[in-house]
């Protein structure tokens, strides 16, 4: 399956969270799915279990009002059961009538395999396991393909291996601080598979710069790497540039990477990233990230090898 991406699709995890049906927050948060909706970026990236079901409640909502043109727009996930940690045929069935139920369609154009971490690989592979209800949705045309969706990569290189799966999409492992999914997604390409780079801002400090707190890969970063963000930092200001759209335009102009996926859940968002995605990035800026040398990750895979 070759799906037509643009460079940029839009994750929705925040959206909708906490908010109550029918209240003014509810509006709010469908005002910017609208918004997402009826972009210029080819899809809308969201999952069953974004902010308890909300992410694609909201989405529904959107949907409903732009029309038939917003229904093939929008990529989801299954995810285990809430409750018990259940991730079969059953769940995924489940699941992704869950997901048409929140949004009003019938079909998707992608769906993944959503952080299989409840189950082992063998279980997921095996008869009457997730991916089987995955494939069973795939041959009865309800999706047009399916993906897997996660971030370890010893346990994303084994799904990706079994040539599965038309997608993969590996967050907060292809950034200016950590380069590990690079063989995953030249593994991926080499099978015809879409790649998915999400987190280009490692969830933190590459967006926010190595203020006090930061954070990469949802946990503190390390004085290491903070002292190492300072020294890009100084590049970036030598060149008039930002951090993040350095950050941005380094999954961007990858050719290891189909699309880059990027939160938006909040208003004015969206044109923001917009303006990072067309700032003009030095080819001096290059040079002088690698003159830096590799950057002391934090992330540590090594559990899942």
């Amino acid at each position: 399956m070759a799906l037509n991406v643009s460079p940029l699709t839009l994750g929705t995890s925040g959206l909708g969270r906490d908010t109550e049906p029918g209240s003014p927050q509810e509006e709010a948060a469908v005002a910017i799915a609208t918004d997402l909706l009826s972009s210029s970026h080819s899809f809308v990236d969201t999952s069953n279990n974004y902010a308890a079901g909300r992410s694609e409640a909201v989405l529904g909502l959107a949907i409903g009002r732009i029309g038939p043109n917003a229904q093939t727009r929008v990529i989801s996930k299954v995810d285990s059961d809430p409750d018990t940690g259940a991730f079969d045929r059953d769940r995924v069935l489940r699941s992704f009538d869950e997901t048409t139920a929140r949004l009003g369609v019938d079909w998707l154009p992608l769906l993944h395999l959503h952080d299989p971490y409840t189950v082992t690989f063998e279980e997921a592979m095996a008869r009457g396991g997730a991916v089987e209800g995955l494939i069973e949705l795939r041959e009865s045309g309800r999706v047009g393909g399916i993906g897997v969706a996660a971030a370890p990569i010893p346990l994303m290189a084994r799904y990706v291996q079994t040539g599965v799966f038309d997608a993969v999409l590996i967050h907060n492992r292809f950034t200016v601080v950590d380069q590990s999914a690079a063989p995953v997604f030249a593994d991926a390409q080499e099978r015809g598979m879409t790649v998915f780079n999400a987190a280009p801002f490692g969830s933190g400090i590459l967006a926010t710069g190595s203020r006090e707190g930061a954070i990469y890969d949802y946990r503190p970063a390390t004085p290491e790497l903070v002292a190492w963000v300072q020294q890009l930092e100084k590049v970036c200001t030598a060149h008039r540039v930002s951090l993040p759209a350095v950050a941005l335009h380094y999954s961007l102009r990858s050719p290891l990477v189909d699309s880059t996926v990027v939160g938006v859940a909040s208003p004015g968002r969206r044109e923001q990233l917009d303006e990072l995605a067309a700032a003009e990035i030095p080819d001096a800026v290059w040079q002088e990230l690698d003159d830096l040398g590799p950057a002391p990750t934090p992330v540590d895979d090594s559990r899942y090898a």
